[in-house]
């Protein structure tokens, strides 16, 4: 030591910088070599224009990978990549009458739910549509105020021709029947607001009312309707997640006990992972996009009990909490559904409380009645 600090003393000035440079870079050297090392010991990251991968382990002793992926540009609602992911929802309320079948639109909603509005019989169907935007919808009938609930939580434009006086009042005032002040939803009812609307001639009435989402977007922007959104919406499985969970599946029925000429049935197969919709033993087609067939990745099927008011309109209640099923990659799920308030959004959970991670793709909701049927057949 004694010797170095001899030396250190004759250094000249520039001489002694010289040398605190080079210990400076040695320093850096070895820095960076320890992020190299620490770089390969994290989890691998795979990147490309349109997902980031990141999968932090694999499967073990058959287990599924732990993976997430980010879904640049999707719909917060089926987590399908489109040009306008941003777009707020468009909710529209639609027949289930045999007659108005088959409806126009379905196959190309993000969202469908079907819920009754008598309770035990007549079923009612809302599409929720992000990334499409179809020139004809419908039938369209009449608004609902425990849908109204619903498109709170999903941010919508509730699209509807006429309505029971409780869903009307809603809308006008932003006040629940029941006294709660919830704020005023968007909405564009035909009975007022003809540009976007037409009748069909070869549909009876009052069945024939239909609307164009496109002129739909324009009224709303005349009425200074925010048209985007940022909600949080679902989560959904990577692709990896997918494919290892449908690797044993096999095609199956599903059997949602409807009354009568509502009940549904739905084809699970394998080769597209998607179920194929019947109603009343006839396979649904969309009317409106050449009769293409219904087929969603996930179906939810939540128990809900109902009631009539004034023995005419009918509540369910989907808030709170409840036992329901999701089916998709040819599986079957138990899960509780969630809705904590009016304004918050519909969600799913699983044994452990965490929530339910989506196929992307179409999910079509189906509500029943704790009573009715609910079957899930192996082919």
């Amino acid at each position: 030591m004694a010797e170095f600090i001899r030396r250190w003393n004759t250094l000249t000035q520039k001489q002694k910088y010289i040398v605190f440079s080079g210990i400076g870079f040695l320093v850096l050297s070895m820095v960076g070599v320890g992020v190299v090392v620490s770089g390969m010991m994290k989890p691998k990251v795979v990147e490309n224009n349109t997902t980031t991968i990141a999968e932090d382990k694999v499967a073990i002793d058959g287990d599924l990978p732990v993976s997430e992926e980010k879904i640049e540009n999707a719909s917060p609602l089926s987590g399908e990549q489109c040009d306008n992911y941003a777009q707020r929802p468009i909710a529209v309320m639609m027949a289930g009458d045999v007659v108005a079948r088959p409806l126009s639109g379905l196959s190309q909603a993000d969202i469908v739910v079907e819920m009754p509005v008598i309770t035990g019989s007549v079923t009612r169907l809302m599409g929720v549509f992000v990334c499409n935007l179809p020139q004809e919808v419908g039938s369209v009938r009449s608004a609902r105020h425990d849908y109204i609930s619903l498109i709170r939580g999903w941010d919508a434009i509730y699209v509807h021709w006429g309505g029971s006086h409780f869903a009307l009042n809603e809308l006008k005032t932003g006040k629940r029947y029941t006294g709660e002040d919830l704020g005023k939803v968007p909405d564009i009812d035909a009975i007022s607001s003809s540009g976007p609307f037409f009748r069909k001639s070869t549909v009876p009435a009052p069945h024939n009312g239909f609307v164009s989402l496109p002129k739909i977007i324009d009224t709303a922007k005349s009425r200074d309707y925010r048209l985007t959104t940022d909600i949080d919406g679902y989560k959904f499985q990577s692709t990896s997640q997918v494919n290892a969970e449908k690797a044993d599946a096999q095609n199956g029925t599903l059997y949602v006990g409807f009354a009568t000429a509502y009940a549904t049935k739905w084809e699970y197969n394998k080769d597209t992972n998607s179920y194929t919709r019947y109603w009343y033993g006839k396979k649904d087609v969309d009317r409106g996009n050449n009769n293409a067939d219904i087929t969603p990745k996930n179906i939810v099927v939540l128990r809900a009990s109902s009631r009539q008011i004034e023995g005419q309109y009918n509540e369910v209640s989907i808030y709170g909490k409840g036992e329901g099923k999701i089916y998709h990659n040819g599986k079957e799920k138990t899960i509780t559904w969630k809705k904590d308030g009016f304004k918050d959004m519909l969600r799913f959970y699983d044994a452990d409380g965490k929530e339910v991670a989506l196929v992307p793709g179409q999910t079509f909701i189906e509500v029943i009645e704790p009573g009715q049927s609910l079957t899930w057949e192996l082919n």
